[in-house]
């Protein structure tokens, strides 16, 4: 690249979970010409995935290093000061960090700073408005779709901020063969969520109508397809893991709990159902026939009011029945899925971008919408919840404190998860 002076593309991810460490790499690997492995780095927090979690994702024989932000700043300062400089950085993270990670960037003043590209992991169906303005500062900040890139726009332009940095794109883990039929096989997959549905009662209600259509289908295999194991942590908080619910019931035979690549789980399934997992979209890129649950309502805060017209929306009264949906063709162009064959050019206008950034002499200032000026009341609540002073000297541990620090680190996010749950449950009684 001519303005970096260097043979090859060095891309640097930083996710803060293993579904964002998954979007991440592989964006990484479709937006650059980049020939090596993306160095990989995951945010240590609540969230940080374990060494299965990340193996299970399938995008990189190396595992990422675990980090905390001023590590990971320290990283890219030292790779720098090495001749070694990342052109590439993607930021695989909730807006917060994102926003907090562009200061720290911005703060180190390297001599050439690379290019920053950003975007949400799926379906972007909560906080849009604070989500993006939070990510604006970063030279490319990726929407999964036409309609997400409209929306985006919309959101930037109507608060005065640039625009320039939306690129379409699509989701980047989309792929598998078509689907196929096969004589004697006949297998509903339901794609579970940690926080969608949320409560205890509509988990459960959930989990109970699978039950019920396996009895009422005992010829179809009906699987429950889990993010997480007990104990593993993800994107969201699960208060009432499905694992504990199924506890209570007696399931028949043909009623499977399974975990696994999301992308092999596909490859053996005729229906695809759920609330609002962007499985949905990666079943109907490869054509299965996908079902949206209307059950306890069409809603925001399940996610479910995102595939209105799509005519996918569904209850289990009906799926009992034998009903499949049909999706809307013009819905699917809007929203990415790529079901026509264009998904390789998906990625064009996106590498086309980062390669016209890198070739720039110069790279401009980092200048988010969100500054001492434009948010003073927020800003600063932002940025001090994440520790990024590099200038700090980085702690030597022993083996006896990293011991410690772990055992610490696990019992923290007991609480988080289980201990707080049932406080807040029993301050309702």
């Amino acid at each position: 690249m001519q303005g970096s002076n260097r043979e090859a593309v060095r891309v640097a991810v930083l996710a803060d979970s293993d579904t964002r460490w998954k979007w991440g790499a592989l964006t990484a690997r479709r937006i650059t010409t980049a020939t090596a492995e993306p160095t990989g780095f995951v945010l240590r927090g609540r969230a940080t995935p374990t060494a299965r979690q990340l193996a299970e994702t399938g995008v990189s024989t190396t595992t990422p290093r675990e980090v905390t932000g001023a590590d990971f700043l320290r990283a890219v300062r030292d790779a720098e000061a090495r001749g070694e400089g990342y052109d590439v950085v993607v930021l695989a993270l909730v807006g917060g960090t994102v926003r907090a990670v562009l200061q720290g960037l911005a703060d180190l003043d390297l001599d050439r700073r690379p290019v920053i590209v950003t975007g949400y992991v799926g379906v972007v169906y909560e906080k849009l408005t604070d989500g993006l303005l939070l990510r604006h500062g970063a030279d490319v900040v990726l929407a999964n779709s036409r309609h997400d890139a409209e929306r985006f726009r919309a959101v930037y332009e109507g608060v005065g901020a640039g625009a320039d940095s939306v690129v379409e794109a699509a989701l980047p883990f989309l792929g598998g063969a078509p689907h196929t039929p096969e004589a004697g096989r006949d297998t509903l997959v339901f794609a579970a969520q940690p926080s969608v549905p949320a409560t205890r009662t509509e988990r459960a209600y959930v989990l109970r109508r699978l039950i019920e259509h396996a009895r009422l289908h005992p010829h179809r295999e009906v699987l429950l397809k889990l993010r997480s194991k007990p104990g593993e942590h993800t994107t969201h908080l699960e208060e009432f893991p499905f694992q504990k619910l199924v506890r209570e019931l007696e399931p028949p035979a043909n009623f499977r709990l399974v975990y696994g690549h999301m992308g092999e789980v596909l490859d053996r399934t005729d229906l695809l159902v759920t609330v609002s997992s962007t499985a949905a979209l990666e079943a109907l890129h490869r054509r299965i026939p996908t079902a949206i649950l209307t059950d306890l309502g069409v809603r925001e805060a399940l996610g479910n009011h995102h595939f209105v017209g799509s005519g996918l929306l569904v209850s289990f009264d009906r799926l009992d029945k034998g009903l499949a949906p049909t999706p809307d063709e013009t819905w699917l162009a809007r929203q990415g899925v790529a079901s026509d064959g264009s998904y390789e050019a998906a990625f064009d206008t996106a590498r086309d971008r980062v390669t016209a950034l890198l070739a720039l002499p110069a790279l401009p200032p980092i200048a988010p919408y969100y500054t001492a000026e434009t948010a003073p009341g927020y800003l600063p609540g932002i940025l001090a919840r994440h520790r990024l002073d590099v200038t700090a000297p980085e702690p030597r541990e022993s083996g006896l404190r990293r011991i410690v620090r772990d055992a610490a680190r696990g019992a923290y996010r007991h609480g988080v998860q289980r201990v707080a749950p049932v406080i807040r449950r029993l301050g309702e009684l």
